[in-house]
Formats: structure tokens, sequence, C-alpha cells
């Protein structure tokens, strides 16, 4: 399983509450394609969103985050972490 950091642009004014919405229905469906979102970070001022997760391809993420109607603008592996 790879880790990949995903970004979600154009959420301006995201609220805790939608952030934890959006993320619970990812969680719900993500071992459909095997994936595991492990936490997501916002700033509203920006409108960016940031996934982490872990699963088998870039693909699968994406295809999580299509059917939660929040697709990804960036998927990127990230092959090292401390």
């Amino acid at each position: 399983m790879a880790t990949y950091m995903d970004v979600h642009h154009g959420m301006v004014g995201i609220t805790a509450d939608q952030l934890r919405e959006a993320h619970q229905a990812d969680l719900a469906i993500e071992k459909d394609e095997g994936v595991h979102f492990e936490r997501a970070w916002a700033d509203p001022v920006s409108g960016t969103v940031y996934c982490l997760s872990t699963g088998p391809s870039p693909d699968a993420v994406q295809r999580i985050h299509d059917r939660t109607g929040h697709r990804a603008d960036e998927i990127h592996e990230v092959p090292l972490m401390v």
C-alpha cells in the first residue's frame, strides 16, 4: 500500500462540519477500493483541503472522491515520512 496526499482547491469557506461530513463520506465507502483515508485538513480562507490516505493507487483514491462528490485536483504519492 502506498501513501497519498491529495489536494482539493476551490473550497473557500469550508467549515469544520463540512470537512467532517466529506471525510465521513469517504470513510463510508473507502473499502470498496481498498483505500483508507487517515486524516483531512482544510484552510477555509484559501479554500484548500488536504487528505492523507493509503491505498493501491491514486486512481483508487480518486474513484472514492468522485463517488462522494469532491474530486481531488491533485494526488501525490508520499514515498517518505517520519
